[in-house]
């Protein structure tokens, strides 16, 4: 019984976790991300042209203002990825701590090669620009958390399933 109550106040913990994370609308997560978004993108984007910053406005060469708003900073994809791995079962702390740095470090990469590629095409003039920035909103974000979300299953050996490993146990103890 022992390890039945165990798991049980686990699966509490980390969805009440999960629940508490959301509540004050990702507050939690535009508060760490638009910081580590805003400042690297600025700092690449001065190694290639004359940039400046001002607020969550990036100004390339005086006259190209680029405005990261929070959809830019990706606060619900960090959001997705921590439900992914904190709605597994079965993962000791301090691999979940490792698998969320993974996670959150590859999505912030992946975020900033997007801004950095989207901001170059934008001083450029390309006529791309807005068909590549709606690809990159409507199709490739959630190919970066999917994507991000497969590579953590394989290098972390991830065995259990989000949400259906933790239904698939109580459904059991129950019957």
């Amino acid at each position: 019984m022992k390890k039945t109550s165990k798991q049980i106040l686990d699966i509490g913990i980390r969805y009440l976790l999960l629940v508490a994370v959301a509540i004050p609308n990702l507050w939690f997560f535009y508060f760490i991300f638009t910081s580590l978004t805003i400042y690297p993108a600025n700092f690449i984007l001065g190694l290639i042209f004359d940039s400046s910053l001002s607020g969550n406005v990036i100004t390339i060469s005086n006259c190209f203002p680029i405005e990261l708003i929070g959809a830019c900073i990706g606060a619900s994809a960090y959001y997705l990825l921590f439900i992914l791995n904190f709605a597994t079962p079965g993962i000791d702390t301090k691999k979940r701590i490792r698998i969320l740095a993974f996670a959150f470090l590859a999505f912030l990469v992946l975020n900033l090669l997007r801004i950095i590629l989207l901001s170059i095409m934008f001083v450029s003039g390309s006529s791309l620009l807005d068909v590549t920035h709606k690809v990159f909103w409507y199709l490739l974000s959630t190919l970066f958390v999917v994507g991000i979300w497969f590579a953590e299953v394989k290098l972390f050996k991830i065995k259990a399933i989000p949400f259906y490993s933790d239904l698939n146990w109580l459904y059991k103890k129950i019957k």
